[in-house]
């Protein structure tokens, strides 16, 4: 563990309340550290509700990391800096996690995963046979084909703007 590493702080946990504000859930849960895991500094941990956070065997956590409640690390992932994983969700064993990344509440990421830098994951990630990039996050081919075709957007925007000047100039002789 390195300097400023918290572990088993409170997850975020509020009800909402008629009145609009919100009521803290108590979180009486703890978290599981198994052999060869290392935290970078400044990285949270926060402990469970109800039950354990845990981080399996051989994981590597960066700095400025957070793991909320009741999340479920997988033995010998690695997770670069500044990324998060939301509350209750569940990452595989052997899976990369670049800079920056965001994965939200309550998903399952299957084993030997590898997630770019920045990418958002929004929803469950079944498919290890290729990287997943993008927010929210797509297989690696799909992503780099929506990102070319993005880039020529200023240029299709203008010529089918031309077009149609043309397509009107061309009704207005009939």
């Amino acid at each position: 563990l390195h300097a400023g590493v918290v572990i088993g702080g409170d997850g975020f946990g509020f009800a909402p309340q008629e009145d609009g504000s919100y009521k803290k859930i108590p979180q009486m849960g703890n978290v599981v550290l198994e052999d060869n895991v290392e935290i970078g500094a400044n990285t949270t941990v926060d402990r469970a509700t109800m039950g354990s956070t845990i981080v399996h065997k051989g994981v590597k956590l960066d700095n400025l990391n957070q793991i909320a409640h009741n999340v479920e690390v997988g033995e010998n992932t690695v997770m670069a800096a500044m990324s998060g994983i939301a509350g209750s969700s569940k990452v595989g064993k052997n899976c990369i996690i670049a800079g920056q990344v965001g994965i939200a509440g309550h998903l399952q990421i299957t084993d030997k995963v590898t997630l770019a830098a920045q990418t958002g994951v929004i929803s469950n990630i079944s498919d290890n046979s290729t990287p997943w990039f993008g927010s929210p996050a797509m297989p690696m081919k799909g992503y780099l084909k929506s990102y070319t075709l993005f880039r020529k957007f200023p240029d299709i925007y203008k010529e089918l703007q031309q077009l149609r000047k043309e397509l009107n100039e061309l009704k207005k002789q009939q």
